[in-house]
């Protein structure tokens, strides 16, 4: 998902930072990447206080729910994450991704699920250039994927749109 957003963003000429972490966690855990993405050239990768926090399981919505900044928005995987915050200063956005995933056949597509709905909240880059350039963005091995990834895409955006 970060580097899809990473790329898309790229390739509507921003700046872009890509920091993925990975490591023991890489099989079902809490790995985390941060994306930053500005009109102006990027300091640093790190994410101190960011505006906008994906929390997919549970461990990361325990995690990382406390980073966003206030006033910020916290975007979670409502299929697997029982959201009971205590913090009353950020919005936070259910999307059952799973669930959407699993009812176009492929829950492996619910990254793809939050990130339409996060490019429908954020604004962070045009929604209709994501889908136009969505061939450049999964590459030329993914290819075969397009049409389930765009669909997974469309779901999330819609859903947040019903939502909102």
């Amino acid at each position: 998902m970060g580097n899809a957003l990473s790329t898309a963003a790229m390739l509507e000429g921003k700046h872009v930072t890509y920091f993925p972490a990975y490591g023991a966690e890489v099989r079902g855990g809490t790995a985390n990447c941060t994306v930053s993405v500005s009109d102006e050239e990027i300091a640093s990768p790190v994410a101190s206080e960011p505006e906008f926090v994906i929390a997919m399981n549970q461990p990361s919505f325990v995690r990382f729910q406390n980073l966003v900044v206030s006033g910020g928005l916290l975007l979670v995987n409502s299929s697997m994450v029982n959201v009971t915050t205590g913090r009353g200063d950020i919005e936070v956005v259910e999307v059952p991704t799973s669930e959407l995933a699993e009812k176009l056949g492929n829950i492996r597509v619910a990254n793809m699920v939050m990130l339409g709905a996060f490019i429908r909240v954020s604004t962070i880059v045009s929604f209709a250039r994501l889908i136009k350039n969505l061939p450049a963005i999964l590459g030329a091995k993914r290819e075969r994927f397009l049409k389930i990834n765009q669909e997974a895409l469309e779901q999330g955006h819609a859903f947040v749109k019903e939502w909102s």
